[in-house]
């Protein structure tokens, strides 16, 4: 049976005291070091979002860890937040739900010291309507709902602007604000949590959603999508990440190896269809 633990937002107060007693600890301190590095004779504490990361780590955990002899406990969170403040107080060992801009950008404003280990796979971002059959039916006075954190909303207006729906500033790349955008071409822009957009599309024209929350919400990227970014040289891939430090531990490794194995490989592919796609390897 597996074991898994949702945690909501209702623990952020727990995390955030936990973050503070051990904010003074760094990577270099030999008792936190000691206990960062974990025993092979410990499960190996993941937190995720549900789908697909947590899919993807209880399929290893159902398939692949015992024989690998990792144990795996998998703790699925609902938010973009609570994941890697969690691994920065230690309340669990890894998280696996990220790519790398965002974390880049979760470091900087947090202060944190969340490092990449593995990518494992890219959730491409799409564009939907519960109305539109076509990007070509987006018309003048209609509204787009984007994520409102910086790395996926400018994601999103790229890949607006890619599709000849607005323009903005030359240079500004996955940076994009909506205060970089030239031309709205007569369009408005609603700003959401990520996580809430697949439930605000019956209320706008067209939603811009993260891969993941696409498939939640029972959509299908690669049937259902206006629009859904190109997967070649695309920075996003989602990897396993550790606290700075911890990278070593036998039981993280193990995992990383897990995850960019043959059997998760087919399991992706067979799974999502093309609405999640394998993206192995060491992250750039």
């Amino acid at each position: 049976m597996r074991k898994n633990i949702k945690l909501t937002a209702g623990i952020a107060a727990t995390a955030a005291l936990a973050l503070g007693l051990t904010a003074c600890g760094t990577s270099s301190d030999p008792s936190s070091a000691k206990d960062s590095a974990g025993s092979a004779d410990k499960p190996l504490v993941v937190a995720a979002s549900p789908t697909p990361h947590a899919d993807i780590l209880n399929f290893v955990k159902d398939n692949l860890a015992e024989k690998a002899g990792l144990k795996l406990e998998v703790k699925e969170f609902t938010d973009y937040v609570l994941p890697n403040t969690a691994t920065e107080s230690g309340q669990v060992d890894a998280n696996f739900f990220q790519h790398k801009p965002y974390l880049d950008d979760f470091n900087k404003k947090n202060n944190t010291h969340i490092v990449p280990v593995v990518n494992v796979h890219l959730e491409p971002l799409g564009l939907y309507s519960k109305s539109l059959k076509s990007v070509k039916d987006i018309k003048p006075g209609q509204t787009i709902a984007v994520p409102n954190d910086t790395t996926n909303g400018g994601r999103a207006l790229q890949l607006l602007a890619e599709n000849g729906l607005i323009t903005v500033k030359p240079g500004v790349g996955t940076n994009a604000k909506l205060s970089d955008i030239t031309d709205k071409k007569g369009l408005e822009f609603k700003e959401l949590e990520a996580a809430t957009v697949p439930r605000a599309l019956n209320d706008v024209d067209a939603a811009v959603i993260n891969g993941n929350y696409a498939i939640e919400a029972k959509l299908s990227p690669a049937k259902d999508a206006l629009v859904l970014e190109k997967a070649d040289g695309n920075p996003y891939a989602n990897f396993l990440a550790v606290k700075e430090g911890n990278e070593k531990d036998a039981r993280v490794q193990k995992l990383a190896e897990l995850l960019n194995s043959p059997e998760v490989k087919k399991y992706i592919e067979d799974t999502y269809k093309g609405s999640v796609i394998p993206a192995f390897g060491a992250v750039k």
